[in-house]
């Protein structure tokens, strides 16, 4: 097998836990810094301030699964075809959080929210799958 698989989750998987770290200090300011906050924290257990929140938490969760899954998919001796399915899973998971906030900020549908979250625990499930079916020396 090519030792590649599993590159693309951890590039992917910083690169977008960067980009909810960066949404996490903007929700720091709206709750610490914003004129109006005492609105924003009062708010913030309900509604859109909770799918806020809700998105930068999911969104670093599955960053870090990503990396994790792709540190395993290059150092485990699996089943390229396996791997390169939880690979493509775990990526399609981020668009979990994606969703969240595009439901938030863009008005569109749940159906990424769907989609992420079917395909991560899909991922979870095939890469203990094929963890299993390592054959020791």
């Amino acid at each position: 097998m090519s030792n590649t698989v599993g590159k693309w989750n951890i590039g992917v998987g910083l690169s977008v836990m960067a980009g909810f770290m960066i949404y996490g200090f903007v929700l720091i300011y709206l709750r610490d810094f914003a004129p109006g906050k005492e609105a924003w924290i009062a708010a913030s257990h309900t509604g859109q301030h909770f799918e806020a929140r809700l998105a930068h938490v999911h969104g670093n969760l599955f960053s870090v699964l990503n990396i994790l899954y792709g540190y395993l998919l290059l150092k485990l001796p699996l089943e390229e075809n396996l791997s390169r399915w939880v690979s493509r899973l775990a990526l399609a998971g981020l668009l979990m959080p994606l969703g969240i906030l595009s439901e938030l900020y863009l008005g569109l549908p749940f159906y990424l929210v769907l989609v992420g979250a079917i395909s991560i625990i899909a991922a979870t499930l095939l890469l203990a799958f094929a963890v299993m079916r390592i054959k020791q020396v």
